[in-house]
């Protein structure tokens, strides 16, 4: 008898529900709808500014979001979940959003894409 245990790894294979047309239509929609939510101070959307830290589209239609904020005194944190919610939801086709607002990692410049930096002149 040993103290030791083999630990052994199975490979889990993961598949979707959802064809993969419906979720790569799905997915980009989504995407067009979280670029039309703007920080009311911040001329560039939340997608851009690197706010949105993970979209999970579940095999239900439901859409899990983890968001920011550039600072967690950002006087839109009372509506901007709220805003990102029902753009998401407008989507045909998806279920049941739910958004979470998280501080850990929080946001820095780094997290803007080329276009956010262009459009606030931050280069």
């Amino acid at each position: 008898m040993t103290d030791t245990a083999e630990v052994k790894t199975a490979t889990m294979e993961t598949t979707s529900a959802l064809p993969a047309e419906e979720t790569e239509r799905l997915s980009g929609e989504i995407v067009a709808a979280l670029k039309t939510v703007f920080d009311p101070e911040i001329p560039a959307d939340i997608y851009e500014l690197g706010l949105i830290y993970k979209v999970d589209l579940k095999d239900d239609r439901g859409v899990d979001i983890v968001m920011t904020l550039t600072t967690p005194n950002c006087p839109a944190a009372g509506e901007l979940p709220t805003m990102v919610e029902n753009a998401v939801a407008s989507v045909p086709g998806v279920g049941v959003v739910s958004v979470n607002l998280v501080w850990d990692p929080a946001w820095t410049p780094d997290r803007m894409s080329d276009e956010a930096r262009l459009v606030l002149n931050m280069w």
